[in-house]
């Protein structure tokens, strides 16, 4: 697996998407479910717009200073008795994993969830080198017995599949019997995982985020494969992106408060676990343990105007609520990072020469902004690669050309009014109580799908109305806007706001434990 996981035109893959209805029904659902949950665990918070802000502040002073935390992270890991490779590229990364294991003659490797080894092409790397590399991750393992099917989610890879889909893909590579009930599936599939557990010489994990006062790595998981990975094998080999580091466990636990509820919906997935080189005198962990730090372009990124989407703690928030992500799914995006974040961050990673359609495929309508836990504006970047894009001279002379048209249409106001009576009369045939029901040659396949309102005559329009609306003289207005101020103000006073009673933990005793407070969170 790679960054790019299809080479087939973006409207290729798009068209695929849209008519694949069972992808289409099951990301719906996981939307609509996803967002109840989130917005229930939220509010065990209490103000969750507070914890956000603090959430940005950490990840925002993290990367001010991820030279200092980088640094602390790896004195801390070597202290400890760890092994820290910095990684320029994708090439210095993956290479020095295949030393490292080649190094102790393995050959069978577990791993845990982990989208960064995926954009290094470790499994690609290993298995050339002649390793039996499983992923434990239960949807990542369906996935991988599918002939690498590249994921569809960054929390549940697996989310395009249903059932059916994979007992066949159980029965065809694994000789599985049983029927397609998912309890019956988890079971064989835990069978045989336990087994690669027990073989494994080498284990991989991701890292959700590196504590750097401690030289530790935090899983957060719902399975406990990740712990399995870590503790079994007697050499661990951890791989993070280099932005994904917290001071110290506060921080982490404000950012893995934040992390479960936007993810999952939960107030903690069942595992959160704090690992690295084992202690002298503990009986668990491993004998060996390697942390690989990659940059492969983040530098960059942190230089640029992009920065801000370094602040990702990979939840998924985003995902679950984007309408476009809901029609086309994620193998649309032809990357592993789908979503609104994918097309931010995914030509950041690979360039425009392959990605330069992702920063169109959103409506703008900013709901990942608003859902983002960590505040990044991410409608605002998605303009700003549309802006390179075009400044670059990247786009197409057709598109040039209409967007041109477009400008001159749109700033004449009597191109503007002439084409709107014109259009009104050349519909008139093809509607139907105010909606166009039919039109000629591709439209009408078009028009089958969409719900098209047919344009309005003149006098009723806007324009006409606000013209010959009724105007209240400066007193009567200056009353109305006097009585819309008091009854604001009045409803704002009944308006309960602050912490609800029953959370875990306060933002205000989150914020006085780094340093930060309460007010300013």
């Amino acid at each position: 697996m790679s960054l790019k996981t299809d080479n087939r035109a973006f409207g290729v893959r798009t068209e695929d998407g849209i008519g694949d209805a069972f992808m289409r029904g099951a990301v719906g659902s996981a939307q609509d479910s996803l967002k109840t949950r989130r917005l229930t665990a939220a509010t065990t918070l209490g103000d969750w717009e507070r914890w956000r802000e603090l959430g940005q502040q950490i990840r925002q002073h993290t990367l001010e200073n991820l030279d200092y935390y980088l640094g602390q992270m790896a004195d801390n890991v070597e202290r400890r008795g760890g092994q820290v490779f910095f990684a320029r590229t994708k090439e210095e990364a993956s290479g020095y994993i295949r030393q490292v294991i080649e190094n102790k003659n393995a050959r069978k490797v577990v791993k845990s969830k982990s989208m960064v080894t995926e954009e290094i092409e470790m499994n690609h790397v290993l298995a050339e080198a002649g390793c039996e590399i499983i992923e434990t991750d239960l949807g990542e393992y369906i996935l991988q017995e599918d002939d690498w099917d590249p994921p569809s989610h960054i929390v549940a890879p697996a989310l395009h599949k249903n059932r059916n889909q994979i007992r066949d893909v159980f029965a065809d590579k694994l000789s599985y019997q049983g029927d397609e009930t998912p309890e019956h599936l988890a079971r064989f599939a835990r069978k045989v995982l336990r087994e690669k557990f027990l073989e494994a010489e080498i284990g991989i994990t991701g890292c959700n985020f590196a504590v750097a006062n401690l030289g530790a790595v935090n899983l957060v998981t719902n399975e406990g494969n990740g712990d399995l990975v870590a503790a079994l094998p007697k050499t661990q080999i951890a791989v993070m992106g280099m932005e994904r580091i917290v001071p110290t466990m506060e921080e982490m636990e404000v950012l893995d408060n934040l992390l479960c509820r936007s993810a999952v919906g939960q107030k903690l997935t069942s595992y959160i676990t704090v690992m690295g080189p084992r202690a002298e005198g503990e009986v668990d962990g491993p004998e060996e343990f390697h942390l690989v730090i990659v940059d492969n372009g983040r530098s960059d990124i942190l230089a640029g105007e992009f920065r801000e989407a370094l602040q990702c703690i990979r939840c998924g928030a985003c995902l679950n609520v984007c309408p476009v992500y809901r029609h086309i799914g994620g193998h649309a995006y032809g990357s592993i990072y789908p979503g609104p974040i994918g097309a931010v961050i995914t030509p950041l990673l690979g360039g425009y020469d392959d990605y330069k359609e992702l920063p169109y495929a959103s409506s703008l309508c900013g709901a990942c902004t608003d859902v983002c836990p960590v505040k990044i504006p991410l409608h605002e970047q998605l303009i700003l690669h549309r802006q390179n894009i075009v400044s670059q001279g990247r786009t197409g002379a057709a598109d040039r050309i209409q967007m041109k048209a477009a400008g001159k249409f749109l700033s004449s106001p009597g191109l503007f009014g002439s084409t709107l009576r014109l259009a009104y009369s050349m519909t008139k045939l093809m509607s139907r109580h105010g909606r166009i029901v039919r039109g000629p040659g591709p439209i009408e396949g078009w028009i089958g799908i969409r719900d098209m309102p047919q344009p309005v005559k003149k006098r009723d329009g806007f324009r006409a109305w606000y013209e010959n609306r009724e105007r209240p003289d400066g007193a009567a207005a200056e009353t109305e806007v006097a009585d819309r101020t008091a009854r604001t103000a009045g409803d704002l006073k009944t308006t309960e706001v602050g912490p609800k009673p029953g959370r875990d933990v306060s933002v205000e005793e989150a914020s006085s434990r780094i340093g930060r407070g309460g007010d300013n969170a």
